[in-house]
């Protein structure tokens, strides 16, 4: 019988045109299912390979599984590849399909040909399926001992896979004795490496649990079994002989014999032609010599070259792992690779994540005799059309500067920077005088004579402009033109967006007011009422506190802002030694790569806090006795976890209204003052309008010193009333907040009482039941919490505000957003639950 003819191609190969394609290919395959005629195979590996494509750009053909099935009777090996895809890809997902597949695969498994018996013993223990594993045993024991190698290598890791189905039924076959066995005397090496890797992982796992299993985990590092490994590694492949060499690391010899033995028969490793199998050595070489200083010193001699030549052959990736790694000794034993600087210079080729590491391989290794080159070739850089290079560049070379090499030629060349008239490169340099100034005063004639002629409007990144600030205010009385400056900067203050820069300026012009009085008293003025009306809490909060200061006694606010200043030795690390040892103790790992160690990439207490706020995530909606809810607040169980992404989903942002627990008078640049050009420095200091400081009545200076907290004064609650018996069901309260814009955002503090009271945060729903306002779900472990709340307001139109409160109990810190159906009653609603919140506790 001929084959059928196949039908027409449509005009996307992967994508079906509709359930017809599926029906037609259902169809085809049922036809052609048995089929011995000649082109059948043909036919139907076309056919598989319409289905594969289909399934690899995630179309569901699992309704093809039984068609596919009846097809697999071939001795064909490449459709037998196909229909194993095929099967492990839907297997998994539909267990009872799955019991299809088990005869075909069982049968596969005793065919005549290795191939087959091995792709169908892996395919069968990745189904993964645990109402299958008793299928699994039998073949596998097979597998085990069959006498073609390729067939034992997936028994092998097929062991691997059942024990991660359930590792009952892999011990009580006794599987893993299987592999040690194997493992001691298979001829094939590749047996032999699977054999170790699944008993590693097994044997590791079972180890908690198991003595007899941490006794055979401890076997491994055996002095028998390492040797037998060590002897046998040239029979290896790639992957096998990392896999050995990471085994070795840990292996602790007896003596400084057995050490160099090691070593000996490992030399030759060094010049493997893949960089996986050097580093793998050189890792070996390492650990086994820390306790040989001599020799430890000679190791990183021997592995010098090797290194080197990995870094400059190969693909950028490669050098970047080697640089990695490269970077890391260098930091242990920086003298060793000071000859050897011009192998880090930057090629144009490169790309810049290999050239930025090379930059910092550089900075590691200038010393006295090679700063001068060094820091010429930087210098080159810092014209780099790639802007991120220049940057590096310039850094670098501020780097080396304080590290106490050559600083005066380096200062000639940083000020030369100053004159390329580049923002970038003028931006990187301000930053670098600074700390060189801060490490080396005495270069500051020098500095500031180039400095005082940048304009202050040709510099815009906001640490260039806070550097800029700084040398201003610290200098003021070396630069002549530094008040005059200082006050261009303040008059513009609502164009300047950063707080950094602001707070800066606040400092500079407070240093500047106590070196020049008469010349800065009217830009102090105008900063302090600037600074005192900033909504960001920061700069208001120092604004007040250099206010107060200069109420109290301006030779104290002189000792405190303006103090003597000793020269900054040595800037902090961003490494502790401790984390840098741990990292060398992962040599050859990703660790490496990060520049930090495993565990705090890998391990869930060491992430982020933006990882952690996701799991507020918990959000539930509060289950409360039927006497003590309001109707509104009783919900079906399938209304749990709708609001979980709700905050993910604000798109729009409105405009910030941060409350403060001062009250600040209105800014204006043209009149803000704060004493008369002629009142001397001590005259009283007063600015109209501004409260006067009453030692006996503020307490505000405890809470920005840190002695206490600023608590917000409750406001009179405003004449807005809330219906007490609103109902909003989760559905339309979660389409409302996608939809609705911000209306209001604030931060304030609580009291301590009511602090103390979240320790149940159930008192905190029933405080706000009795204001009319409704939780519809919370969640969060201490210190942080999260709420939804909403109310409705009474009368007509009966408008909604929909409320998110994060609670902070260990910083007595709330914020709150509000959406409102009318955004013109926010501001009012916003006051409400501000005053409702302030009474919790009482």
């Amino acid at each position: 019988m001929a084959p059928p003819p196949q039908f027409q191609r449509s005009s996307s190969p992967s994508q079906p045109s509709g359930k017809s394609e599926i029906s037609d290919l259902k169809l085809q395959l049922r036809q052609l299912a048995g089929s011995r005629a000649p082109g059948a195979d043909d036919a139907k590996r076309e056919l598989f390979k319409k289905v594969i494509s289909h399934m690899t750009v995630g179309v569901d053909v699992s309704s093809l599984f039984s068609e596919m099935v009846m097809c697999s009777a071939t001795s064909d090996i490449v459709l037998k590849k196909m229909c194993y895809l095929y099967v492990g890809n839907y297997a998994k997902g539909n267990p009872d399909l799955a019991l299809l597949t088990i005869n075909f695969l069982q049968r596969d498994c005793r065919d005549e040909d290795p191939m087959i018996r091995g792709l169908a013993l892996r395919s069968l223990c990745s189904l993964r399926v645990t109402n299958l594993v008793e299928y699994l045993v039998g073949p596998l024991g097979s597998g085990l001992k069959d006498p073609n190698a390729y067939v034992r290598t997936v028994a092998a890791m097929g062991v691997l896979k059942l024990y991660h189905i359930s590792a009952s039924a892999c011990v009580d076959a006794d599987f893993p004795s299987m592999l040690k066995r194997l493992m001691l005397n298979d001829p094939d090496s590749q047996v032999v490496a699977n054999c170790l890797s699944s008993l590693q992982e097994i044997w590791s796992a079972e180890a908690n649990t198991s003595e007899e299993a941490a006794r055979e985990r401890e076997a491994l590092l055996s002095k028998p079994l390492v040797y037998h490994l060590l002897n046998r590694i040239k029979e290896f492949n790639e992957w096998a002989q990392c896999l050995i060499l990471d085994l070795i690391s840990n292996y602790i010899p007896s003596d400084n014999d057995e050490i160099f033995d090691i070593m000996n028969l490992l030399e030759d490793r060094l010049q493997h032609a893949n960089g996986a199998v050097v580093l793998g050595t050189i890792k070996v070489f390492l650990h086994l010599t820390l306790s040989m200083a001599d020799v430890h010193q000679q190791v990183y001699e021997r592995i010098k070259a090797p290194l080197l030549t990995l870094m400059s052959s190969g693909s950028p990736e490669q050098s970047y792992a080697v640089l990695s790694h490269l970077h890391l000794l260098v930091m242990r034993a920086p003298v060793l690779f000071s000859s050897d600087y011009k192998h880090f210079y930057c090629q144009y080729s490169e790309p810049s994540y290999v050239k930025k590491l090379k930059l910092e391989m550089l900075t590691a290794i200038a010393n006295e005799s090679n700063t001068y080159e060094i820091v010429t070739e930087l210098c080159e850089y810092a014209a780099n059309v790639d802007v991120s290079i220049a940057r590096e560049a310039i850094r670098a070379v501020g780097k080396i500067a304080l590290q106490q090499y050559d600083v005066n030629a380096i200062v000639d060349r940083l000020l030369q920077f100053l004159e390329m008239e580049k923002d970038y490169v003028t931006a990187e340099t301000l930053v670098l005088v600074k700390d060189l100034l801060r490490k080396y005063p005495q270069w500051s004639h020098d500095c500031i004579a180039v400095v005082g002629n940048i304009s202050s409007k040709n510099v815009q990144e906001p640490k260039a402009k806070s550097a800029l600030i700084w040398m201003l205010g610290e200098y003021s009385q070396d630069m002549p033109e530094a008040p005059y400056i200082l006050e261009n900067l303040i008059d513009n203050w609502d164009d300047e967006h950063s707080s950094e820069v602001r707070l800066h300026l606040l400092t500079a012009v407070m240093k500047c007011f106590f070196k020049r009085p008469p010349e800065t008293q009217n830009a102090l003025g105008a900063a302090l009422a600037a600074g005192l009306a900033d909504f960001r809490q920061d700069v208001h909060d120092r604004a007040l506190f250099y206010y107060r200061l200069l109420q109290y006694d301006e030779s104290t606010a002189e000792r405190v802002v303006n103090p003597p200043k000793q020269a900054v030795s040595v800037f902090a690390d961003t490494q502790s030694s401790e984390l840098k040892d741990r990292i060398f103790d992962e040599f050859n790992s990703l660790s490496v790569i990060y520049q930090k160690p495993s565990y705090m990439f890998t391990g869930k207490e060491h992430r982020g806090l933006t990882d952690i706020s996701e799991e507020l995530g918990n959000l539930s909606v509060e289950a409360q006795p039927a006497a003590e809810a309001l109707p509104a607040q009783i919900y079906e169980a399938n209304d749990v976890d709708l609001l979980l992404s709700t905050s993910e989903k604000e798109e729009v942002r409105g405009p910030v209204n941060n409350s403060s627990a001062y009250r600040a008078p209105d800014y204006d640049s043209t009149t803000a003052a704060l004493v008369s050009s002629q009142v001397p420095l001590e005259a009283d200091l007063s600015i109209p309008g501004l409260p006067a400081y009453n030692p006996q009545v503020s307490s505000a200076i405890d809470d920005l010193l840190g002695l206490g907290l600023s608590v917000a004064p409750t406001p009179a609650p405003p004449p807005l009333a809330l219906n007490p018996k609103a109902a909003l069901d989760p559905g339309s309260f979660q389409r409302k907040w996608s939809q609705l814009a911000i209306s209001s955002s604030q931060e304030f503090c609580i009291e301590p009482r009511a602090v103390v009271a979240l320790a149940t945060p159930q008192t905190l729903l029933r405080h706000m039941q009795g204001h009319h306002i409704q939780c519809i779900a919370s969640g969060g472990q201490p210190p942080s919490f999260k709420f939804f709340f909403y109310a409705q307001r009474a009368g007509q139109p009966p408008s909604f505000f929909l409320v998110e409160c994060l609670v902070n109990s260990s910083s007595a810190r709330v914020q709150v957003k509000i959406k409102a159906d009318d955004g013109a009653a926010a501001g009012d609603f916003s006051a409400l639950f501000q005053a409702a919140l302030s009474k919790f506790g009482e």
